[in-house]
Parts: structure tokens; C-alpha cells; sequence
């Protein structure tokens, strides 16, 4: 059981203006935004569909309806300002605010059409997750009513884990309501907030506007290296990930004579900045890959499989599906480097179709970088 003795309830959310590279959230304010949203959604009753409210009849209903959230205690309501133009095209609530507990809800979400399966709409779930953690939150929930496909599918796009079905758990519109729950956990952030910048990226889109990856390609939680499962590595996985790299580093230092620098790295940033994948034995974890995908360029930046695993070919399968991985992502080829001693390392890339293709010279080693071309499928 993990314990928290040190751990503080983060204070509540204050309203505050959060900006993003596509859109801006805004404390909702009635006089400012009620004219654009409105202008933005009359006439598209269909959003309201899984709402708990009916569609506003009119402008008037609908400044009774946002004049309500503003009042409401326990939420933060946020207008969602679309910086193509300047404009609130939506709202949306930050919500189930629980700080001794370490718990924040994403909800609400009103998105006009013209919002709906935009970059701001993505970012602005970004936006609101960065935020609750930043303050100390452990816990981002999403919840939506069972029968509400889109909404599941945007969760799991979106890098949330489902968690289960509270049957009967509410009557909505006078009808039954099964919720389904999805949750990132603070351990998790690190690497969701990766998926999403990596997607948000702009050069991830081209020059009519379309994605060259899906956000679901980055949140990829898992995967398998032949047959061997992976999975990708949270904040928690730390201790174990020194641990491995210990025993499996260690002995080449009495080779190269310095420390080896995946040994040594910060791994709460190489968890936040890489994809770091992980394959788990019966007894703990028994070998990571860490990949670093950046400026255009594929690195299999280290591997490492325990002493007490070896002999099973691990080192070959997670090889194997970083090619795999690297042309999934359409990069044609694989970078590494390593000690320019660790001789028998190098011939073994060799044999896998690395070649060398140039040292480098630091203060203290030297280097050898290598490069595999990879193949296209078609």
C-alpha cells in the first residue's frame, strides 16, 4: 500500500485565464462570451443530446443557463476561446473538485460544430489537465453516461483509462443513466501530456490542416515486441527502471571507465520527454527501451534487460519493435550511439544492420554513433 504521510491537498483551482498554442480557456463571464457561444451553437440542438440540460430556446435561456454555472459554487467554469479567430466557440467545467483528495473532473463540454474535432477542442482537455496536476492534483476524471460512444472513444483518444461502469448511477432527462468512468492518474500525466504535445505539435499536421498522427498513435499504452508484451512506463516505474539500469549498466563501467550515461540520467525527465517502453516478468521488470523521437530524427537512445533475463532474446525483440515502432511513425531509419569501447556491443548492432557513421569526442568518452536504414513496407 502505497502511503502519502507527505502528501498536501492542493488548494481549490483559482479562475484563471489558461493559454494554449490553438485556444484559450477563459473564467466564464456571461457579458463577454454569451453572444459569440450563442452565435456559435443556435440552431445545433444536437449537442445537447448528452447534456443534462435541453437545448436553450433562446439567447435568454441561454444567459439564464451560463449565469447559473457562474453562480454555482464548487465548479470552474471555462469559456473555450478559439484563437483562429478570437472567438468563444464553447464551454466547458472543471468539475467533482475534491482537494483532500487530489481529485479533478473534466466536464460539461458544450463545443459548438465549428469547435468539435479541432485542435483547440483537443488542446483545451490538455489545457485543463496541466493545470489540476500542476497544482498537486493526483486524480483527472472523465465520466460520461454508458451509452454516449463518442464520448468513450474521445476519453481513450484522449490518454484516459477506463475504470468501470457505475450501473443506475444517475436519472437524466428522466431517463436511467449508467456512467462510465475513465481517470489519468498523476503518474501517468508525464507521458499523456507527452501524447498531446507531440500531437498538437505543428508539424504534425500538414498544409491543409490534417494530422499526420492521431493522438491515439502517441497515447499508445501498449504494445508487443513479438510476443513479448509492453507497456509504456509511468512516474511510478522510476525505482525499478534505476534498478535495471544499475545491474545491467554497471558492468560495462569497468570497460569504458566512466559512468554510463543511462545509469546516470534524470528519469523522471527521460519518462516525461521519451517513450520509455517496459517488459515485466514474473519476478519484476526485466528490460526497458527508451526512444528518443525529436527534430525529426529516430534514436534508440538505450535498452536494457536484466542479468537474470538473459539468454531469451529479450535485447533482440525490443530491437525488433523499435524498427517497427520508428516506421510505424514513418521514420527511415534508426539512430543510436554507445561507448566506442564496448566493442562486442558494436559488432552485435552490426549484425543487426547498424552501420557506423561517425564518432564523437566528449570531455570525457568517445562515442560512436550508428545508423540502421529501415525498409518501408510497399
Amino acid at each position: 500500500m502505497t502511503t502519502l504521510l507527505d502528501w498536501k491537498a492542493p488548494p481549490f483551482p483559482p479562475a484563471k485565464v489558461l493559454e494554449g498554442q490553438y485556444c484559450r480557456l477563459e473564467p466564464l463571464d456571461v457579458a463577454r462570451h454569451l453572444d459569440e457561444i450563442w452565435t456559435a451553437t443556435a440552431g445545433h440542438d444536437h449537442i445537447w443530446d448528452w447534456l443534462p440540460a435541453a437545448p436553450p430556446k433562446d439567447k435568454e435561456a441561454y444567459r439564464a443557463l451560463l449565469t447559473s454555472m457562474v453562480e454555482k459554487a464548487g465548479i470552474v467554469p471555462l469559456a473555450v476561446i478559439d484563437k483562429v479567430d478570437g472567438k468563444a466557440k464553447g464551454h466547458l467545467w472543471i468539475m467533482e473538485i475534491r482537494p483532500e483528495q487530489g481529485v479533478f473532473e473534466v466536464g460539461w463540454i458544450t463545443y459548438a460544430p465549428s469547435l468539435q474535432r479541432t485542435r483547440p477542442a483537443t488542446e483545451a482537455i490538455y489545457l485543463v489537465g496541466e493545470y489540476g496536476f500542476s497544482l498537486g492534483y493526483r486524480r483527472y476524471e472523465w465520466k460520461c453516461n454508458n451509452l454516449n460512444e463518442p464520448s468513450k472513444r474521445a476519453a481513450l483518444r484522449f490518454g484516459f483509462q477506463y475504470e468501470g461502469l457505475f450501473r443506475q448511477h444517475m436519472v437524466v432527462k428522466g431517463r436511467n443513466r449508467d456512467t462510465a468512468w475513465f481517470s489519468i492518474l498523476d503518474s501517468e500525466w508525464p507521458v499523456r501530456a507527452q501524447g498531446f504535445r507531440r500531437w498538437l505539435a505543428p508539424e504534425n499536421f500538414d498544409a491543409n490542416g490534417a494530422q499526420k498522427f492521431s493522438l491515439t498513435a502517441f497515447n499508445q499504452p501498449t504494445a508487443l515486441a513479438g510476443t513479448v508484451p509492453l507497456r509504456r512506463a509511468t512516474t511510478n516505474d522510476i525505482p525499478a527502471i534505476l534498478a535495471l539500469k544499475n545491474a545491467a549498466y554497471t558492468p560495462n563501467e569497468s570497460i569504458i571507465g566512466v559512468p554510463s550515461l543511462p545509469r546516470i540520467a534524470d528519469y523522471a525527465q527521460v519518462v516525461a520527454e521519451h517513450e520509455v517502453w517496459l517488459a515485466d516478468g514474473a519476478s519484476g521488470l526485466e528490460a526497458a527501451l527508451v526512444l528518443e523521437i525529436e527534430d525529426g530524427k529516430f534514436t534508440l537512445w538505450s535498452i536494457a534487460v536484466a542479468p537474470e533475463a538473459a539468454g531469451r532474446k529479450l535485447g533482440r525483440a525490443l530491437m525488433d519493435f523499435a524498427d517497427e515502432r520508428a516506421l510505424a511513425l514513418q521514420f527511415d531509419a534508426v539512430h543510436l550511439y554507445t561507448h566506442a569501447k564496448l566493442t562486442q556491443r558494436i559488432s552485435w548492432y552490426e549484425r543487426l544492420g547498424y552501420v557506423i557513421t561517425h564518432h564523437q569526442e566528449l570531455a570525457d568518452r568517445r562515442l560512436t554513433h550508428m545508423r540502421k536504414q529501415l525498409q518501408k513496407a510497399g
